[in-house]
């Protein structure tokens, strides 16, 4: 199996709900343990960007996002803001890969920061400090020096910052194929084969000549 096999997937307070819930699904259907984290703010945009509502308790949620996703029991593992004794919150016990989207700024803030205010910010903070992999996918326009700094920050210290900016060279003809650009990206750099978008160069149209 490439890629990890564990994956701590985090969904804060910007637009692009349908970015997480579509890697989430992904991920499932590559067989991947997720870690599920989602904050208020999160669930809120998720009401109003799609016809998903969450329950609010966290093993309410796990069984619903099981049965949303046709996963398998115990594929998809959700945790409380403050539940520190999950693996997440501990390098020992964390999966080796965590993916933050839609990342809000402040969120991006204060992983740069080492905040940990809070089990999605304690669980970027594990990602960072046992130099596995960070994935921040921030959506927001125009980006502020601030917001710009954070990312600088963050990318010196190792984290992959992947902007929710889908690209068009591949046609898109539905939202679904634009929100796919975007969540391929980010099933390529977890090493998590995906059938969405082509590599560059695997669809050549036109003539060579």
């Amino acid at each position: 199996m490439n890629g990890p096999q564990r994956i701590t997937l985090a969904m804060t307070g910007a637009s692009g709900a349908q970015y997480g819930l579509r890697l989430l699904d992904c991920l499932v259907r590559e067989d991947r343990e997720v870690h599920f984290l989602i904050s208020k703010a999160a669930q809120l945009v998720l009401a109003t960007e799609t016809d998903v509502t969450l329950p609010a308790k966290p093993q309410a949620m796990q069984t619903f996002l099981t049965e949303y996703t046709g996963a398998s029991a115990g594929q998809i593992k959700v945790y409380g803001k403050e539940d520190w004794m999950a693996p997440v919150a501990s390098g020992s016990g964390a999966p080796s890969a965590m993916v933050v989207v839609p990342c809000s700024t402040g969120t991006l803030s204060a992983i740069a920061t080492g905040a940990c205010n809070n089990l999605i910010e304690r669980a970027a903070d594990v990602t960072l400090k046992e130099r596995r992999t960070l994935i921040l996918v921030p959506r927001e326009a125009p980006y502020s020096t601030l917001h710009l700094e954070n990312m600088l920050k963050l990318s010196q210290h190792g984290a992959i910052i992947v902007p929710a900016s889908p690209g068009f060279y591949h046609q898109p003809q539905t939202i679904d194929d634009l929100v796919d650009f975007v969540v391929a990206r980010i099933l390529n750099l977890l090493d998590v084969p995906q059938d969405m978008l082509p590599r560059w160069g695997e669809y050549h149209v036109g003539n060579d000549e």
